[in-house]
């Protein structure tokens, strides 16, 4: 049967639209953030160490999320409290505006390496109170049915914009290296405005009667999400094999952003490119992942989305040893990367709804706060030592033996979505 907006009742039809706007701004500011560590290591002149911390502070912020679970339960006007959030969290990012704009500044351990890294840090803050309301809001008025194909569509708006803003901003830091410090403002500003919109998305407020003390209740929290995860077999061995996943994405994401540098000696604009690439790839796919999330078991989808980073890992590796390449313009165009965009692309289209919406297809309507919850709680724990990990990896065995533990991490979390969705079966 074809999908049409005409099939979504009135409060769906309002919740896309301020969905999509949301997506839309929020696609503006992706699209600057998807140079940030090339932009940290490239412009700003930081060290392999302060690149690891920087993508370990944008995971770590889950660590608490148990303990700021049971805040936004109690939280009664979630309203204001997104509002507020994106107000103390997205408005220091305009502080960039007053980072100095010669690399004499930013050599050695910068004073500003140090404040780049801590702004992050409080934008990152905002993540575990957003993310698991934007599944509880939009779980509250999306049917079921109509969930993975509305978050599809969305997601791909928000990843065509992205694109866009990426480009330009990559060919834009080619001709200034610290374009960073005039785009970050404004940044600033629609990241706030994103935050807003969302805000206003239609969402029936339960009375809540608080009879616990905060601490009891936390427990009490901690008590019901365990529960879920030990009394749910098929979730268990998803957040395993999320754990085991999860290891092998946050060991390599600096790496690679290296190896960009390093290995492949890349500017802004390749990089952009590559990025871009896998991006429109993912766009095309989206609708039929969107689709495919609530058709099949959501182990079975795991398995595509494991299996393809796998590969793009691989392909990446031989990129170093297979070096062949072509210049169109200021682009550099290596052609084993051309299979890295591929399996890239497939990854990017199945991660963004599996990581997001995933969880959410293993319990009721009701429990899709805890399950995000508890999905993005293991995520923060998994940071704790994944990103420096695999700095360490790379320093003492250089990019292919990194690569190569993420790859086996990979395949063992494929066998396990593999065979928990078998065992099921029987």
């Amino acid at each position: 049967m074809k999908f049409s907006l005409k099939d979504l009742n009135t409060t769906e039809k309002k919740t896309f639209k301020l969905h999509l706007a949301y997506s839309i701004l929020e696609g503006i500011v992706l699209g600057v953030l998807a140079l940030n560590e090339f932009v940290f290591i490239k412009s700003l002149n930081g060290s392999s160490f302060q690149l690891g911390i920087l993508f370990q502070f944008s995971m770590l912020v889950f660590v608490g999320l148990i303990f700021i679970n049971e805040l936004i339960r109690r939280t009664k006007n979630k309203v204001r409290m997104l509002r507020i959030t994106a107000l103390l969290t997205r408005l220091p990012l305009a502080l960039l505006f007053f980072f100095p704009r010669s690399s004499a500044d930013l050599t050695g351990d910068s004073i500003y390496h140090l404040l780049f890294l801590a702004i992050f840090l409080v934008y990152y803050l905002a993540s575990p109170i957003i993310y698991p309301t934007i599944n509880q809001f939009l779980k509250n008025t999306y049917r079921h049915e109509n969930f993975g194909r509305l978050y599809s569509n969305a997601t791909s708006i928000n990843k065509i914009v992205m694109l866009v803003v990426t480009f330009a901003y990559g060919w834009w830091l080619d001709i200034d290296p610290y374009a960073f410090t005039y785009i970050f403002p404004f940044v600033a500003a629609v990241a706030i405005a994103s935050v807003h919109l969302l805000s206003k998305i239609p969402y029936q407020e339960k009375d809540i009667v608080i009879k616990k003390d905060f601490m009891q209740a936390v427990k009490d929290s901690m008590k019901r999400m365990t529960r879920l995860v030990t009394q749910n077999k098929a979730y268990m061995h998803f957040e395993l094999g999320f754990m085991i996943y999860g290891f092998a994405f946050m060991s390599t994401v600096a790496v690679i952003t290296i190896y960009y540098d390093e290995a492949l000696h890349l500017n802004y604009s390749s990089v952009a490119f590559y990025k871009n690439s896998y991006n429109i790839l993912a766009i095309i796919l989206l609708p039929f992942f969107g689709k495919l999330i609530g058709k099949i078991d959501p182990r079975r989808f795991a398995a595509i989305t494991f299996g393809s980073m796998l590969m793009y890992i691989l392909a990446l590796t031989l990129t170093e040893y297979f070096a062949a390449s072509f210049d169109i313009w200021k682009l550099k165009i290596y052609y084993m990367m051309l299979a890295y965009i591929f399996f890239h692309g497939i990854f990017a289209a199945t991660m963004v709804l599996l990581w997001n919406i995933g969880s959410a297809y293993f319990g009721k309507d009701e429990d899709a706060g805890d399950l995000q919850s508890v999905h993005l709680s293991l995520t923060g724990i998994r940071s704790l030592f994944a990103p420096l990990i695999g700095i360490v990896f790379y320093q003492l065995f250089g990019f292919t033996i990194t690569f190569g533990i993420a790859i086996f991490f990979l395949l063992s979390a494929i066998l396990l979505m593999i065979w928990s969705y078998k065992r099921s079966q029987i």
